[in-house]
């Protein structure tokens, strides 16, 4: 659970600041569609995936018991 964690917020950051780059330096049209394509997606996911992967204090017993195997 913890590499999904870094993973997360690696992918994060990554998005983060290209979308930030691309609304103050104002790069060339294809750059901000390919980040916008690209990107945006990525920090929607990767905010999702560090949200799932925090333990509610209900759950942190039953996770450290049954861990999740799979469906």
């Amino acid at each position: 659970m913890t590499t999904l964690k870094v993973s997360s917020y690696a992918i994060f950051l990554l998005s983060i600041s290209g979308i930030i780059y691309a609304l103050l330096f104002n790069p060339a049209d294809w750059i901000v569609y390919a980040i916008s394509i690209v990107l945006i997606p990525t920090f929607i996911l990767s905010l999702g995936l560090i949200l799932m992967a925090q333990v509610k204090k209900e759950e942190e017993d039953e996770r450290r018991n049954e861990p999740f195997i799979g469906y």
